[in-house]
């Protein structure tokens, strides 16, 4: 979503139009899953996570627009990596503090900072619904975060809110179409159709870049 934003407006903008409707989605996950969140994990990450993201957001602010579009490549490609097998991150679960300040950062400048919880959630020994649900937990905190410091760069005003309310509707009825969608497709088809969205976010990094 913010690579193909970013087609039509500046990285910094795609980031602050995104947040809102992402914290949105994020919150109606962390409402259906609140009674299986990890504590002991949901907790210390936020404490790094939200700082984190506030730096990197108001980072975000003042960072060459080039700059910030070499970033979401190098993010595309990187998730594209790890899809293929070809880079694993295995962060130590103990450093959660720290962790969720990178992660935080990381995702404030360039959205892709899913590339790293999963690996820090997984290691922590988390499945099922407690990983939907203690991720969710992170998201919003880095969210929040972001949303503070783009707020106080004036990336997110009155004028974006409107956007940002279609976008979070639209994640909505995403995420029910797509969970329909899914269960008619086989185990392969779905990792071909996620292998190939990868593809087309490089792409869309790429042409964004040129």
């Amino acid at each position: 979503m913010i690579l193909a934003l970013s087609l039509r407006m500046s990285p910094a903008e795609a980031l602050a139009l995104s947040s809102p409707a992402l914290l949105i989605g994020n919150l109606h996950r962390l409402a259906v899953g609140r009674d299986d969140v990890d504590r002991r994990i949901a907790v210390p990450f936020a404490l790094g996570a939200l700082p984190g993201s506030v730096l990197g957001g108001l980072l975000v602010v003042a960072m060459p627009a080039a700059v910030l579009q070499l970033l979401l490549v190098l993010t595309s490609a990187l998730a594209l990596a790890r899809a293929l097998g070809w880079w694993l991150p295995r962060p130590p679960a103990a450093a959660l503090v720290p962790a969720g300040a990178a992660i935080g950062a990381m995702a404030a400048t360039t959205g892709g900072a899913g590339l790293v919880l999963g690996a820090v959630l997984q290691s922590a020994g988390l499945t099922g619904a407690a990983y939907v649900a203690t991720a969710a937990a992170a998201a919003v905190a880095m969210h929040v975060g972001r949303i503070a410091a783009y707020g106080l760069g004036g990336l997110v005003n009155g004028e974006t809110m409107v956007p940002s309310a279609v976008l979070a509707v639209a994640i909505l009825a995403g995420n029910l179409a797509g969970g329909g969608f899914r269960k008619r497709l086989s185990a392969r088809t779905g990792a071909r159709i996620e292998l190939g969205v990868l593809f087309v976010c490089v792409a869309l990094a790429l042409v964004g870049l040129a």
